[in-house]
């Protein structure tokens, strides 16, 4: 077994492909619409879905936006350098959430970014080996 990918339902999906793609680098792997259903999925992703997850874009036709509610939590994404990575984050208009630095009972290097829709996406520097 193998996770596939997460499912967030966005209420604008342009501006969401935008985000993932344009400012955290990921490729708009698939888009699909359903007039049937009234929705539209897209898939975005560091690489093909058949060897990575991948973020599936829910956008319902209907729905301009959505309560994140108290049960989310976030996203993580390894990133060599968290310091470079808000910095081209925030120069491509990004919203940085929590500066860079230390865990606070840890020593990871860690960041927080916030897509679109208000969803908290975790950077984290590379593991290190004790």
């Amino acid at each position: 077994m193998r996770i596939l990918h997460t499912m967030l339902r966005v209420g604008d999906l342009d501006k969401s492909i935008a985000f993932y793609t344009e400012v955290l680098g990921m490729q708009l792997l698939r888009r699909k619409d359903y007039p049937d259903g009234k929705f539209t999925l897209a898939f975005v992703g560091y690489g093909n879905e058949a060897e990575n997850s991948v973020i599936e874009l829910t956008h319902n036709w209907d729905t301009a936006s959505y309560d994140l509610g108290n049960g989310y939590g976030h996203i993580a994404l390894e990133v060599p350098d968290v310091y470079e990575a808000c910095e081209n984050i925030r120069a491509r208009g990004g919203k940085i959430t929590r500066e860079p630095g230390p865990m606070m009972h840890g020593d990871s290097i860690l960041a927080f970014v916030e897509d679109p829709d208000g969803y908290k996406i975790e950077l984290l520097s590379p593991s290190r080996a004790d």
